[in-house]
Formats: structure tokens, sequence, C-alpha cells
């Protein structure tokens, strides 16, 4: 990752709360498999270790969270990771919805210019 997404990737961070904490019981497998989760879910995180009862120091705990989930660590500030991992189901569904949002649109047309003729037909009819 060049030092330019890391940026961007930061940039995009910035707004984001936390949405785990590594307490006092440090670094376990289920918050590992909870971070997986959330990664898959929305490719960019945050999480939040404790400095006073994590035993865990925030750089080593970046470096394990992203070996064991395959993310990549945009960067550690105070006590705050910032994990980023490339996610094809979220852009799968992203996709999914732009397609199903042009075809509402498309049937929304198609269903004025049906209504339209529909319309243009009865007044013909009383016309005559």
């Amino acid at each position: 990752m060049t030092s330019k997404e890391r940026a961007a990737l930061r940039a995009q961070a910035n707004p984001l709360k936390p949405i785990f904490q590594i307490g006092k019981n440090g670094l376990n497998e289920a918050a590992v498999a909870s971070v997986d989760e959330a990664l898959t879910a929305r490719e960019l995180i945050k999480v939040k270790v404790l400095l006073e009862s994590s035993p865990v120091p925030p750089k080593e705990a970046a470096a394990e969270l992203a070996a064991a989930t395959g993310a990549e660590c945009v960067g550690v500030i105070g006590g705050v990771i910032i994990l980023y991992r490339y996610s094809q189901e979220l852009h799968d569904k992203e996709k999914q919805k732009a397609a199903n949002i042009r075809k509402a649109e498309r049937d929304r047309k198609s269903n004025a210019r049906n209504r339209e003729q529909r319309e243009k037909n009865r007044n013909f009819r009383r016309n005559v």
C-alpha cells in the first residue's frame, strides 16, 4: 500500500468511531473473529486499545490483528488502530444495489410512458 493510499484511508477513517476495544484480556480468538467479521462488512474499521489496562501495546496489537485477519494496518494513532481489508462481498452488494436502482428507474420511466399512452388512447376514444 502506498503512502497516498494510506493517507486517503486515514482521511476516510477520521469520522469513524472505534467499534471494538482491547482491554485487560488482550487479544483473544473472539476479538479476532469479531474484527474479521467487521472488516468483511465494512472494509475500514477503528479499534481502541485501552492503554491503562491492556497487556499489549497498540502497535503489537495492530500487527497481531493484521496478521490474524489478513488486513493491513493503515495506522496506529495513540491507542487507536485503523485496519483495512478489501471486501469483495461489500463491493458485489454495492454493484447489485446500483444495478437495482438503474432497473427501478427504467421501470419507472417505462410505466410513465405506458400511462401516458393509455391516457392518450382513452382521450382518443372519447373524442371519436
